[in-house]
């Protein structure tokens, strides 16, 4: 062991823009090694010589002592012939096409070095908001092409001074290969400018002046990380209600930023998960329980009993909450209302001229800076809500494949627990990371659907979902699409083969690639994606057998022409195997599309098809709608424009409605959101909700369910309770469903999937009661369980197809 060693190790991952060359610098000193690092295609090479055991110690180290943002995706080592004479260590030139296998990091929060650099006035960073270094900062939304170096990113255009240029070349400097690095002298600046574009002032003063203006009630446009922000004072009514009127957001909640775990825990309740999540290294959108006597407006969220919070994480943030309390003084709340910049769903807006054109009607003040943003990238959203602290995989070290677990091990160890994290919307922070996959092959296209879209690429046997894209509903959003669709080619150096989109003809992700693309296609169940994407989180492999599929969804395509969305599905990757086993019972959708938007439609027809008569009882929304209510009734009797769909949201819709909770709705679940926030948990008792197996494919009678929510309400039952009952009933015969057919088809694995997986209470209790029945049930890990998942359901599809005609 004391003999002289000589190892190479080559490894992948995220190990480019992230210090950890120099990481690997410090370890070979500290042991006196002899070698050298450097970026090749093939990933990063170390070339290590020394006393064996140091080699050793040297390679554990390398693993165990991460940078923050370093993420290992695979380790291979071998042994050399030692170099006599060699003493020193040192980092080489990068080999060319350096990247290939090297993962882009994610945006990061600012670090708290970097935090005391500006918060030091002796400091030549002292509130410079543009401050970062290898643990922190812009990363992925400045970066052009491949390699990461300084020349392919947005801080070409900013010569470094040269303090900063001694900073980037000493290895044992924190800015050592940091590509944002910059200072008041060389970097970007901030300037505020009124709605016209004048300038108002630069610098810190603008900083200054934009606290003074929201202090004051005014709207503010503010250039971020991943695009704008529209924000105003949180706890202003009049501020909040002109910003839901100028941005036509009439109630859909708005998210919130503050400076400090003590301001959020003022605003709700914030669990241990909660307090890594705000103050960690991503910092997404939390969403906590809303504290009743907070100090927020209550025009933030009024359809919900949660609140997205956030904390700071960018220096140009953190400056900014230093004026903010200042300018409030005291007595106020320092938190900011943080939405997306843009209007009318259109995609986020990414550069100065771009939003003062499309902002103009709604902010008063823009803050602009001149570091170009390249990839629009929205806040994610996160919902803490499991039993044990687990940290988001996309944070974890991953080291040789093993991104759920190693490959071949069949189910996850953790399969039959709830993960302690829930994305809803997957974006700054997560993406590019990847999704580790237990089947290698060509380059697959997920189209993904058409409402809270994403895309996804496959490399080998990763797949890369974008960042949220949004509901793909006009051109603005469709040249979003074709902007993410060409750089994630461009970063990941890969040419898809083959493309995979939904069963929908009208969808634009459908015709893109029946239409644009010129490459084989193949289609795919919107449900049976669902249930692909959560197979493809847990690396499920074939040996591991079949697994039934609950897709509880709003609508989707299905394959017999009607809309699906309560779904039990039988899916095999070994084929793959598809087989529909279940659904909800069908349902008619007055209007079509008119329904969705006004619920008390679907709440009518499903009165006259449990042979209720809403006059018998006079529902809130009959008066209102009387008219229209009348030719609704003659559509539902002559069975005109009426789609039939199986869909649990639009239940959800029609009891909400039913109870006068929720008639008509202005955004996606805002009726299912309200009748789940009105449950009176004091209730025990459930609702029958019958599993139907003399047909095929079995019913589960929510026809039945409905119509005691009905019977109930006509009796003048509280909605409270009634939602409660129709929540455990549902459940209960979710779970029966689950237990029938999983004995039927021999597994008992039941992954969960779809939009109403969002709803909290079956998130928590679904999988409790399928434990209880001795089944596993499979919940997402890394992705939404609504359409934000789709996209990597296709791509593994594509690849399960791929695997089983190659052999």
């Amino acid at each position: 062991m004391h003999e002289s060693l000589r190892r190479r190790i080559i490894v992948t991952g995220q190990v480019q823009g992230v210090g950890f060359r120099p990481f690997v610098y410090r370890l070979a000193l500290e042991r006196g090694l002899s070698g050298s690092v450097r970026n090749a295609p093939q990933g990063v090479i170390i070339d290590i010589q020394g006393p064996g055991r140091d080699v050793e110690a040297f390679a554990r180290d390398l693993t165990e002592k991460l940078p923050p943002l370093a993420r290992i995706l695979s380790l291979q080592a071998s042994d050399l012939p030692p170099v006599t004479g060699e003493t020193a260590f040192a980092i080489g030139t990068s080999a060319p096409g350096t990247g290939h296998n090297v993962l882009i990091s994610p945006d990061v929060a600012i670090c708290a070095n970097c935090l005391a650099d500006m918060a030091d006035p002796a400091n030549r960073r002292y509130r410079y908001p543009f401050t970062n270094c290898t643990d922190c900062g812009p990363r992925y939304t400045i970066t052009r092409s491949i390699p990461y170096d300084r020349a392919t990113t947005s801080m070409a255009c900013f010569p470094m001074c040269p303090e900063c240029a001694a900073e980037y070349a000493d290895p044992l400097n924190r800015r050592f290969h940091a590509q944002p690095n910059a200072c008041p002298v060389c970097g970007p600046k901030v300037w505020l400018t009124d709605a016209s574009g004048a300038t108002l002032a630069e610098h810190d003063p603008a900083l200054a002046a934009l606290a003074r203006e929201l202090a004051a009630g005014r709207i503010a446009a503010i250039k971020g990380l991943g695009g704008f922000h529209l924000a105003c004072d949180a706890g202003h009514d009049d501020a909040v209600a002109t910003l839901r009127q100028r941005k036509s957001r009439p109630s859909k909640p708005f998210a919130v930023m503050v400076p400090d775990l003590d301001a959020a825990q003022r605003i709700g309740d914030v669990t241990r998960d909660a307090a890594g999540l705000l103050s960690g290294s991503v910092r997404p959108i939390v969403l906590v329980p809303t504290r009743a006597d907070g100090p927020l407006s209550r025009l933030i969220g009024p359809d919900t009993r949660e609140t997205g919070v956030m904390l700071p994480y960018t220096p140009l943030h953190h400056v900014l909450f230093e004026h903010l309390s200042q300018a409030l003084g005291p007595d106020r709340v320092l938190a900011l209302v943080m939405t997306s910049g843009n209007a009318g769903g259109e995609p986020i807006c990414l550069g100065n001229r771009e939003a003062l054109a499309r902002l103009s009607g709604i902010a008063d003040v823009f803050l602009f800076h001149n570091q170009d943003i390249l990839v629009r990238t929205d806040d994610s959203v996160v919902r803490p809500h499991g039993p044990r602290g687990m940290t988001p995989p996309e944070m974890t070290v991953r080291v040789d494949d093993s991104a759920v677990r190693p490959h071949g091990q069949g189910p996850s160890p953790d399969a039959a627990s709830a993960p302690a994290v829930q994305f809803l919307r997957r974006a700054r922070g997560y993406t590019p990371s990847p999704v580790a996959l237990p089947v290698s092959g060509p380059c697959v296209l997920g189209t993904g659907p058409h409402l809270k879209c994403t895309l996804c690429l496959t490399k080998a046997d990763q797949a890369f979902v974008s960042q949220h894209i949004g509901d793909m509903e006009n051109l603005e959003t469709l040249a979003f699409y074709r902007e993410m669709l060409a750089h994630l080619r461009d970063i990941l150096r890969v040419t898809p083969e083959m493309v995979v989109c939904d069963l929908h003809p009208d969808y634009l992700t459908t015709r893109l690639a029946l239409e644009e693309l010129g490459l084989p296609v193949t289609r795919l169940q919107h449900h049976f994606a669902h249930i692909h994407a959560v197979l493809a989180e847990h690396a499920w492999r074939p040996e591991a057998g079949p697994v039934l599929g609950l897709a509880l969804d709003g609508t989707g395509y299905g394959g017999d022409g009607t809309l699906w969305g309560g779904e039990c599905l039988l899916v095999d990757v070994r084929g793959p195997v598809h087989e529909r086993l279940g659904h909800f019972s069908p349902m008619r959708l007055p209007g079509g599309e008119a329904a969705i938007r006004e619920p008390w439609r679907i709440a009518l027809g499903m009165l006259a098809d449990v042979g209720q008569k809403a006059r018998t009882f006079r529902p809130p929304w009959l008066e209102e709608n009387e008219k229209a209510a009348a030719v609704v009734a003659v559509m539902l009797e002559k069975n005109l424009n009426c789609p039939v769909s199986t869909s649990c949201g639009r239940l959800f819709d029609a009891v909400s409605a039913l109870l006068g909770v929720c008639a008509r709705i202005d955004h996606e679940g805002q009726a299912a959101i309200r009748l789940e926030m009105i449950q009176d948990h004091a209730e025990t008792r459930a609702y029958a909700c019958p599993v139907l197996t003399d047909s095929s494919p079995a019913v589960l009678d929510t026809r039945t369910l409905f119509d005691q929510a009905a019977s109930d309400f006509s009796r003048g039952i509280p909605a409270p309770a009634i939602s409660r009952r129709f929540h455990l009933g549902l459940m209960d015969g979710l779970t029966r469903l689950a237990g029938i057919m999983a004995e039927a088809r021999g597994t008992r694995h039941v992954a969960l999937s779809g939009g109403s997986m969002q709803n909290r209470t079956l998130a928590r209790e679904l999988p409790d009661r399928l434990r209880g029945l001795g089944l596993s049930p499979l919940v997402h890990m890394a992705l939404p369980p609504g359409d934000g998942c789709i996209s990597l359901g296709q791509a593994a599809y594509g690849l399960w197809t791929r695997a089983a005609l190659s052999g």
